[in-house]
């Protein structure tokens, strides 16, 4: 299936009212570039594609015209089985991702298999210039590196990014929430030396009370950590 025939196949799975529901909540992407193909269908369409012996025109097909495309693009990576070819090809996808929801939804399988082989690429990507770049590399470590295989350094390397975009400091505050629900004693003293940016810092304190993964006393503890703005 050529990159024409893929885009035939998502206008033809169309649905015009998910269209302008996406085109709320993704300020960063021009409505018309959403077609409006719902996610089980664009999931769906990725597994028939990835069985296809050759992807390569849609894959360098770069950039896309429609943020759908975009979307499949991710989910054709995330079934990549082999780590060098995956890596491969999301370091050719990643400077074209403009929007958090590509950048989310791009999980991919062979990432899970030996993570520590992907922290010099997530190290490389956390200082690029590109905001979404950057978000996925933080969602990578939160992902891969929040459980046996945590080290303060790479909370240390979240802590570090200073950025005006809201996508990257949304995901630093989702990262250090996710941290203190998994490793509370070790993520606290980020909070308490107040290692982040004042809104970051907030909002990672917010999402940590909203959490049912945090006990009450710790809750009570962290709402005494804000930051009282003037």
């Amino acid at each position: 299936m050529n990159r024409n025939e893929i885009t035939a196949e998502l206008f033809r799975l169309r649905d015009e009212n998910y269209a302008a529901l996406q085109a709320k909540i993704l300020p960063t992407v021009a409505p018309d570039r959403i077609i409006g193909v719902r996610t089980p269908a664009l999931r769906a369409f990725a597994k028939e594609l990835s069985k296809e012996a050759d992807t390569r025109d849609f894959l360098t097909a770069l950039p896309h015209g429609y943020f759908d495309e975009d979307q499949l693009h991710a989910f054709v990576i995330s079934l990549e089985k082999d780590f060098d070819r995956c890596i491969a090809e999301t370091e050719v996808f990643l400077p074209f991702v403009d929007n958090w929801a590509t950048c989310d939804q791009l999980s991919p399988k062979a990432f899970k298999k030996d993570p520590e082989k992907l922290l010099p690429n997530i190290r490389k990507w956390i200082r690029s210039d590109k905001t979404y770049t950057v978000r996925f590399a933080i969602g990578m470590l939160m992902q891969h590196f929040l459980n046996e295989r945590f080290r303060t350094e790479y909370a240390d390397m979240v802590a570090a990014v200073r950025s005006e975009e809201y996508y990257i400091n949304m995901m630093t505050a989702w990262y250090f929430a996710t941290a203190l629900a998994k490793q509370y004693e070790k993520i606290l003293p980020y909070l308490e030396e107040k290692r982040l940016d004042d809104w970051t810092h907030n909002k990672a304190i917010q999402k940590s009370v909203e959490s049912f993964r945090i006990t009450a006393e710790q809750k009570a503890y962290l709402k005494t950590l804000k930051v009282r703005r003037v």
